[in-house]
């Protein structure tokens, strides 16, 4: 756990400053927030950080974790991948489970004296039908909303309707018939947490050595939960594109969220897929959870890979923007906020294998130019996408509705 001084250095004085002056209103003031895991996946990471920084401003924020069992989170990843466009079958027993879970947490939690009460993605949504709501609610949704399943989202209307503001990270997720205040809040790193803070070359040869990672050939790399929608049978394609120019050697490091229980799904697939080269060592698959893992890899890999196929923010993205690692990434969803293509990194369409190969050849083959686009990353992460901004913003807001 960092001091909110450690930030003081990175972001400069003034908004430091202006920090402790934007939270002095809100001092003492309790903010609740509840999602549906403590780890795995961005929105927990997020919460980690932001709950402490909060807490050291003289905010009383806190978090509370809705817990249900294997069928409510596979129903739930149903809905998160329908509100990214995907079918489903709304059963009637679907809802009901979905209802019940949310009623239950409800009974036996009890969270009427907090000011403002911030509900994270679809699977607390309804909980605010089983509170009298004495305080502003607000939903953040940290998923793609730009095309989501018409009968689900009618579906989910009745819950989103009743909320006094929506946050979404794009504008693009901004749905034009709600009645409902939205704001865009982009999601943000932490630059001093274990899995993005500085390394020594130590520490990065214990990690290298660990996990058997060589050194004898470059390295690229996609990091993200093992989820059809982050394509990770796609990047296998196109490191075998690769492979046949340069030789090199792929790491597809990940994790499976507790509330997402396709993952052990996928990494079957992969493993099935890449079975060869995992024999000859020219792939490596990492099911770990471990922030420093993911730093080394971070730093020591010549090109992220990001080929998503939906993609709501994509924090794997400024974390190796921020360690100056030039990515290819999707131009999906909220990834273009991250990157200018040819200026900060590379944008390709999720379903052009050879624009990902050729990026990546062309990163490999000309260094200095690797370097030029990695270091104009970390200046973009510097200055809209570190957690320092988030809190900021989320302070305003709060000021706003309190």
């Amino acid at each position: 756990m960092h001091d909110i001084e450690e930030y003081r250095a990175i972001i400069g004085d003034k908004l430091f400053f202006d920090l402790f002056k934007k939270a002095r209103k809100l001092t003492s003031k309790s903010i609740l927030n509840i999602n549906s895991t403590a780890q795995g996946g961005g929105v927990a990471e997020i919460l980690e950080s932001l709950i402490i920084l909060m807490n050291e401003l003289g905010i009383f924020a806190g978090w509370r974790i809705l817990h249900g069992n294997p069928d409510f989170f596979t129903i739930t990843k149903k809905f998160h991948n329908a509100l990214q466009g995907n079918s489903i079958n709304l059963s009637k027993i679907k809802k009901e489970l979905y209802l019940k879970v949310n009623q239950e947490f409800s009974v036996f939690t009890h969270i009427n004296n907090h000011d403002a009460i911030i509900i994270h993605d679809p699977q607390p949504l309804p909980l605010i039908k089983y509170y009298t709501k004495k305080q502003p609610w607000i939903w953040r949704c940290h998923i793609d909303l730009s095309n989501p399943h018409p009968e689900l989202w009618y579906y989910l209307e009745n819950f989103i309707l009743r909320y006094d503001r929506i946050i979404v990270s794009s504008d693009k997720y901004k749905s034009e018939k709600l009645p409902v205040p939205q704001k865009v809040i982009a999601p943000a790193i932490n630059p001093l947490s274990p899995k993005n803070k500085e390394l020594s070359q130590q520490d990065i040869n214990k990690y290298r050595k660990k996990y058997k990672i060589l050194d004898d050939k470059p390295i690229i790399a996609q990091i993200s939960r093992f989820d059809y929608l982050k394509d990770p049978l796609g990047v296998i394609k196109v490191f075998k594109k690769v492979r046949s120019h340069i030789d090199c050697r792929l790491v597809l490091c990940g994790s499976m969220a507790i509330d997402d229980p396709e993952g052990i799904k996928v990494y079957q697939q992969i493993i099935k897929a890449a079975q060869n080269m995992i024999d000859k060592k020219d792939i490596i698959i990492l099911n770990v959870e471990n922030d420093i893992l993911v730093n080394v890899l971070q730093r020591i890999s010549k090109v992220i890979i990001q080929k998503s196929i939906k993609e709501g923010f994509g924090l794997t993205v400024s974390e190796a923007l921020w360690k100056e690692t030039p990515v290819v990434a999707s131009n999906v969803g909220g990834i273009p906020l991250q990157i200018t293509d040819g200026q900060n990194g590379y944008l390709v369409d999720p379903v052009d294998y050879d624009g990902f190969t050729e990026r990546i050849i062309y990163l490999l083959e000309n260094p200095l130019e690797a370097e030029r686009i990695g270091k104009k990353g970390k200046e973009t992460v510097k200055e809209k996408f570190l957690i320092t901004r988030l809190l900021i913003d989320y302070v305003d807001l709060l000021n706003e509705m309190i």
